[in-house]
């Protein structure tokens, strides 16, 4: 059987991964620098989402609008952010572009221009996006929920503030630049008609002289969870609700999946049934998994009004312990042909294909065929995902909501 997926570490600590898709006539390179927020200097929080924007205009010897051009050449759809621990450049082009592709990524990520006539003009685009936070209580009250909840620096909000944009200068840019921009711990990930050997070479030529500097020392700082409350004169109630859960690579992954899917997996799920439907106490609800290498959290969200808020609440705390109660057989069986269905995409996805690969690695350190993802899927049960919720049943909740009167909150 012909080989699918390849790997290898560079001596300078650079990892390529690969996944061949020879059904596919398109290819997606994924590229994570270890220089997320949690990177960010106290002082300059925001410093790496400015970054993740300089260093798309200009890079090598193309300008900002020369670069720019040259890649809508080759119809090259990218875009380039900074996330937890990474900032990550992704692009998606016909399988033929591929090695221009990884030639302007090269480029991007050792030789960006980072102009400093555009810093102000980034740090203004950057201000618009944390002042229409204001205007977006969803956002606001999730935002809150995740810095109450996680260590600091996860709880970071990847925007920064007002007051750390005023101290990010063009030097501060080059200098966080050239301190985490490293190959130790970057993973260049590709997925579609690709051809291995010469992505290897082209990988090894462009990034081998690459120097390798030492990891940054990271110190977590514990969240103060609890409940809080933010006082905003609304007629929308904004509830966000965290607990701890099991990380990406816990042998309950998928039963801690399964229970999260039961909870909130589609319109036939609990929450929606019995939070929406039912009782129309709600307009949206929801909870998902958010995983760190460190540990992860389910975070449940629902908007309602002031008048329903409280009820609204006590519902979905119910429905959160009630799991322990038990889980229906179709329950299990329609959550796992979500789950299924998702795998189906990323076959045909070059995409999710490049960013899966990419996160097995960075939690697994190995890739995971999509047959061991199936095996993984199958397994869930209604004794593995009952088992799960009694053994991780929350003891306590982080709470935060956002309206005009505080809510009475369970212990």
């Amino acid at each position: 059987m012909e080989k699918k997926t390849f790997n290898h570490t560079f001596e300078n600590g650079l990892t390529l991964l690969a996944e061949h898709m020879p059904h596919v006539r398109s290819a997606t390179a994924n590229i994570i620098v270890p220089a997320g927020y949690i990177y960010d200097p106290t002082n300059m929080p925001g410093i790496s989402s400015v970054l993740s924007e300089m260093i798309l205009r200009g890079a090598g010897k193309n300008s900002s609008k020369e670069l720019s051009l040259a890649m809508d050449g080759i119809g090259l759809d990218r875009s380039c952010s900074a996330g937890t621990n990474h900032i990550r450049l992704w692009g998606a082009t016909i399988s033929r572009n591929l090695e221009k592709t990884i030639d302007f990524f090269a480029d991007i990520i050792l030789r960006p221009q980072l102009p400093k006539a555009d810093v102000e003009s980034v740090k203004m685009l950057a201000a618009q996006e944390i002042m229409a936070i204001e205007d977006d209580p969803k956002q606001k009250v999730l935002i809150a929920l995740k810095k109450n909840h996680f260590p600091s620096p996860l709880g970071n909000d990847r925007r920064g503030t007002l007051d750390g944009l005023k101290n990010i200068t063009h030097d501060a840019i080059t200098k966080f630049w050239k301190k985490h921009f490293r190959p130790n711990g970057t993973i260049i990930s590709v997925a579609g008609n690709i051809d291995w050997p010469s992505l290897k070479t082209q990988v090894e030529r462009l990034f081998g002289k690459w120097k390798e500097t030492p990891d940054p020392i990271l110190k977590l700082a514990p969240g103060k969870g609890g409940i809080s409350h933010i006082a905003k004169e609304t007629q929308q109630v904004q509830i966000g609700i965290a607990y701890p859960s099991v990380t990406y690579d816990h042998k309950d992954f998928y039963s801690a999946i399964g229970a999260v899917n039961v909870l909130s997996g589609g319109m036939s799920s609990r929450l929606f049934t019995e939070v929406r439907e039912k009782r129309g106490l709600c307009y949206s609800v929801w909870a998902t998994h958010q995983n760190f290498k460190e540990l992860a959290a389910i975070i449940c969200y629902a908007g309602t009004t002031t008048e329903m808020a409280q009820e609204t609440l006590d519902v979905i705390l119910k429905q959160i312990t009630n799991l322990t109660k038990g889980i229906k057989e179709d329950e299990v069986k329609r959550l796992k042909i979500g789950l299924k269905s998702s795998i189906l995409i990323q076959e045909e996805s070059s995409s999710a294909r490049a960013g899966s690969i990419a996160v097995d690695w960075y939690y697994l350190g190995r890739i995971r065929p999509l047959e061991e993802v199936q095996k993984s899927i199958d397994s869930i049960t209604t004794k593995s995902i009952l088992n799960h919720v009694k053994q991780f049943n929350p003891k306590e909740f982080t709470i935060v909501t956002l309206g005009s009167r505080q809510l009475k909150h369970g212990k």
